[in-house]
């Protein structure tokens, strides 16, 4: 068996994100970046699929400049066995994404397609469920839990109010969410055998696919600064009375 993981480049989740003073986006020059979380998490249980002896390959795909090819190999030092970097200069929204990654899905023949259940920049939420509608696979959204067992998955996810059981025949699509598992911190002996390790690059151009963005962003803002006046009240009452009176918010 087979897996897929899909992993994004994206600011370190520890960086205060700072909007360029044009608008026209976020700032990345000179700016820590790294695997987004989520697909961290999806790379982590496919490696751990794997050592229990129930997938035989995990491959790793990302799309976008020469700079992901810093974060294949940071997911093939986790426990991938081998990446696939589609070269791709601008920004995809989910569609383009979906459709690339659903080409790869059919040419390597996965068994389960395992994506971050959304990525931290853009927080679309969007590609995992675009594959399986593409690839017209079950699909198997925000797991916090995943058992594969013959030819099924058993997938736990996180939904209002409790949780949810799934049963799906593969091949499928999973997304991962935060309770998922902690991903492991990647050894020094693997970080130098990743180096090693197959990445084969495809121009996003080559795959006779339309990938190109249909949103355009008109401006990026950053957020109102809150406000730092503390008011110290003696009691509950007046807390309630101030909350009815002053603020208006009950």
């Amino acid at each position: 068996m087979k897996a897929l993981v899909a992993v994004k480049r994206v600011i370190d989740y520890n960086v205060k994100v700072r909007v360029k003073t044009d608008e026209s986006g976020v700032e990345k020059d000179n700016v820590k970046m790294s695997i987004n979380p989520f697909d961290e998490i999806a790379i982590e249980e496919a490696v751990r699929l794997k050592e229990k002896n129930i997938l035989d390959e995990v491959v790793v795909v990302s799309i976008g400049d020469n700079s992901v090819k810093e974060t294949i190999r940071s997911a093939l030092a986790i426990g991938g066995d081998r990446g696939i970097h589609v070269m791709a200069n601008i920004d995809l929204e989910p569609l383009g994404v979906a459709k690339i990654l659903a080409e790869f899905c059919k040419r390597e023949q996965v068994d389960v397609a395992f994506l971050g259940k959304q990525a931290i920049d853009d927080d679309f939420n969007q590609t995992g469920q675009k594959l399986a509608a593409l690839l017209n696979w079950p699909q198997a959204t925000f797991a916090s839990k995943v058992i594969i067992k013959e030819k099924k998955a058993l997938v736990t996810r996180e939904v209002d109010g409790g949780l949810e059981t799934l049963e799906a025949n593969l091949p499928v699509v999973i997304t991962s969410d935060l309770r998922l598992n902690e991903p492991r911190y990647a050894s020094l002996p693997n970080i130098m055998k990743a180096k090693k390790k197959e990445i084969l690059e495809v121009s996003a151009d080559e795959l006779n696919i339309d990938y190109k963005p249909r949103l355009k962003i008109v401006k990026v803002s950053s957020p109102k600064e809150r406000g730092g006046n503390v008011t110290m009240l003696p009691d509950v009452e007046e807390l309630i009375k101030t909350l009815r009176e002053k603020e208006g918010l009950i």
